[in-house]
């Protein structure tokens, strides 16, 4: 589906939104109209109330047990991710005080490969909250029950359709979106300057990145790109996928119009040249860091603040971790992570030669387990439902996205609790419009696999020198069209 016939099929599909959903304002927002400009008009237009519209669906003096694991904030989160975790779950409580929760907050790293060995004991949750490329290979697995927005008293019409088509697996949904994102670069400002570049005006194409960073490099001695390619890790791809795509390349062809997901393209031209430039900057101009091998975003943090890196790529959390991290230092570090804070800027993702600019359409889907894999055996179908609906209510779907992403659920960009984040969280806007330029990762059991494991060993290989480029980018097709023939995966 191109970007023109998912804006045509979500217009059409706000328009014809069934009343039976709770909420039932989704018709009220224009994907087509979107634009930083537009997001801003509608946000604080509309009232939830999500203990009631919930209410409608499970009563809220209904009483039971839900289990539930998710990636809530850790240490490297801003404060305001904790609080509004932590308000959640108070706010569920009152909504539903009969209802006993059971929750696991586990590492993103972590997490699917604890679901897996959970499932092989039949001692999962009732209810999981995974990355967005996880959910396919459980459903292709037969762990999870179909699930869609009807269920838990919302429409199709209140979710992007493109975040809809990442829990569809053979003309089945099985789960709902809780929150879409898309990341920006970062640059700090004074970096630049000090570097002679222009200070406003940051690399327009990924060969520019190249050229910034060498710059940076060799004229300041400190890192000049955040480069990420730790093993197994989802920050990975998420960060090296929009330049691979960018410069006409893909894992398979999730980045065509119409993608078969059956056409591995991990060795063409276009992905061997983004492979090429990170090998550029790693090996022969030195102007990333030397831990990149094992870097995740969270490693870049610290010398971002530090003023030793000069550019990266993120959401809009880190803005708010940066002021975090800036309130907290002190003595000469504190002017020091001011002047950084002050500096920072967003700008769209670079795009590659032919002017294609790309990101990941990312965030994270809500799923239900089958009972006979759960834990005990059963599952409290009404308890699943009522944490289901609060949590991707228009409310709480953007209150629990707050610094890092947006809401899944559409209506979230008519709330005030919207318009409080767009006038708080400096370059929101920047993120929230890059969303017509996301692609999803390729939807199927293998894109874990593929993603997580594939993708960072090719640049392992080129970074190390343990495999020319070429050869990594071989290497990686030929386990690519290993599983994908043998239908397997992680």
């Amino acid at each position: 589906m191109t970007r023109r016939q998912a804006v045509a099929y979500a217009v059409a599909a706000l328009a014809t939104a069934s009343l039976m959903s709770t909420t039932a304002f989704a018709q009220t927002v224009d994907l087509s109209q979107w634009s930083p400009e537009y997001v801003r008009s509608i946000a604080g237009t509309k009232q939830f109330d999500a203990t009631k519209d919930c209410g409608a669906v499970v009563p809220n003096d209904y009483a039971g047990r839900v289990s539930y694991w998710y990636t809530g904030p850790f240490e490297a989160d801003p404060q305001i991710a904790h609080e509004q975790d932590k308000a959640f779950w108070e706010a569920f409580k009152a909504a539903y005080p009969n209802i006993e929760t059971d929750v696991q907050s586990i590492t993103y790293n972590e997490l699917l490969d604890k679901f897996r060995t959970a499932l092989l004991g039949n001692a999962a949750p009732m209810v999981i909250r995974l990355q967005i490329l996880g959910g396919v290979e459980f459903a292709a697995k037969g762990y999870l029950q179909p699930l869609t927005p009807e269920d838990v008293g919302y429409t199709a019409a209140d979710f992007w359709p493109g975040a809809l088509k990442s829990v569809t697996y053979e003309g089945t949904t099985y789960g709902l979106p809780t929150n879409n994102e898309t990341m920006a670069l970062i640059w700090n400002a004074k970096i630049f300057k000090d570097a002679g570049l222009d200070p406003e005006n940051p690399p327009a194409t990924w060969d520019d990145v190249v050229a910034y960073s060498k710059t940076i490099h060799d004229k300041l001695g400190i890192a000049g790109y955040g480069l990420v390619a730790k093993q197994n890790a989802g920050n990975t791809p998420f960060r090296f996928m929009p330049q691979l795509w960018a410069y006409g390349g893909g894992a398979l062809d999730e980045a065509s119009p119409n993608p078969t997901y059956t056409k591995v393209e991990i060795n063409n031209d276009g992905s061997k040249a983004a492979l090429q430039a990170a090998y550029q900057m790693y090996v022969v101009d030195k102007s990333v860091p030397v831990s990149a091998l094992t870097n995740t975003q969270a490693e870049n943090q610290a010398p971002f603040i530090a003023g030793q890196l000069g550019m990266m790529i993120a959401h809009p959390a880190e803005y708010a971790k940066m002021v975090d991290l800036a309130s907290k230092a002190t003595g000469a570090d504190k002017a020091v992570a001011d002047d950084v804070v002050a500096n920072m800027r967003y700008g769209l993702i670079p795009t590659g030669p032919d002017g294609k600019r790309a990101v990941v359409f990312g965030g994270s889907n809500i799923h239900v387990v089958k009972p006979e894999f759960v834990e005990g055996g059963q599952s409290d179908e009404q308890a699943v439902k009522a944490l289901i609906c609060f949590w991707n209510s228009p409310e709480w779907s953007t209150k629990l996205a707050w610094v890092g992403s947006n809401p899944g659920n559409i209506n979230g960009f008519l709330t005030d609790a919207m318009k409080e984040r767009l006038d708080t969280i400096k370059f929101l806007d920047v993120t929230t419009s890059m969303l017509p330029n996301g692609i999803p990762f390729p939807v199927i059991p293998q894109a874990p696999e593929i993603m997580n494991i594939i993708v960072p060993d090719m640049l392992q290989n080129a970074l190390t020198e343990n495999m020319t480029v070429d050869e990594a980018a071989n290497d990686a097709a030929t386990k690519i069209e290993a599983i994908i023939g043998s239908g397997g995966g992680l």
